[in-house]
């Protein structure tokens, strides 16, 4: 990984206690996609990660989230053998990401 990549700010990849764990983002991530939340700036998000966990189930949205925090893989690539479309990857990615920016804007803010 080149300087210009992003490193992820979750306990499994830094060791610090107080970044969230990457199960704290999937936890999220599912829970907002079984009950989307009404009249937020991040709807959007929670309601196309209901349409992705519908199309491909939790597991595979937790293994593809894992590889991105976690593994470093590209969006695109942490879909690689899991029959999931490259684009559904960025947009897991993407939903992940913000998610975790929020627990990790929480925890600055406690």
């Amino acid at each position: 990984m080149t300087d210009s990549e992003p490193l992820y700010d979750v306990r499994e990849r830094t060791g610090h206690p107080e970044h969230p764990s990457v199960d704290d983002v999937i936890d999220l991530v599912l829970e907002r996609a079984e009950n989307p939340r009404a009249d937020h700036q991040d709807a959007h998000l929670d309601e196309a990660m209901a349409t992705l966990v519908d199309r491909y189930d939790s597991e595979t949205i937790r293994t593809v989230i894992h590889r991105i925090l976690v593994e470093e893989y590209p969006f695109r690539t942490a879909t690689a053998d899991l029959d999931v479309d490259n684009i559904d990857g960025v947009r897991i990615g993407t939903t992940a990401v913000q998610v975790l920016e929020e627990l990790n804007a929480r925890q600055d803010d406690s």
